[in-house]
């Protein structure tokens, strides 16, 4: 059990071997609930931190669609495995 105290302007910090347990980073976001007299954290990082990497990822460039069924889906990664197939061989 961890004993954490209230600073001046409310804060608590989380010790390092929780966080590293649930795997918490900074910039993740937890979502605080009261239950039956107790302040619980639960991680909404997992998620988020997911979308962000997908968000990033798409205006990176690498990202394909939206296709308007699977078979142009389809199309389209099969046309890009050709092409990474064209670049290994030149």
């Amino acid at each position: 059990m961890a004993i954490v105290a209230i600073k001046n302007k409310y804060q608590v910090v989380i010790p390092q071997r929780l966080r590293e347990e649930i795997g918490l980073r900074v910039g993740d976001l937890l979502e605080a609930r009261v239950e039956r007299g107790k302040i619980t954290f639960t991680p909404k990082a997992l998620v988020d931190r997911r979308v962000a990497e997908s968000l990033a990822d798409y205006e990176a460039g690498r990202s394909r669609g939206p296709f308007g069924s699977a078979r142009a889906a389809i199309v389209s990664m099969q046309k890009e495995l050709r092409a990474r197939k064209a670049r290994r061989k030149a």
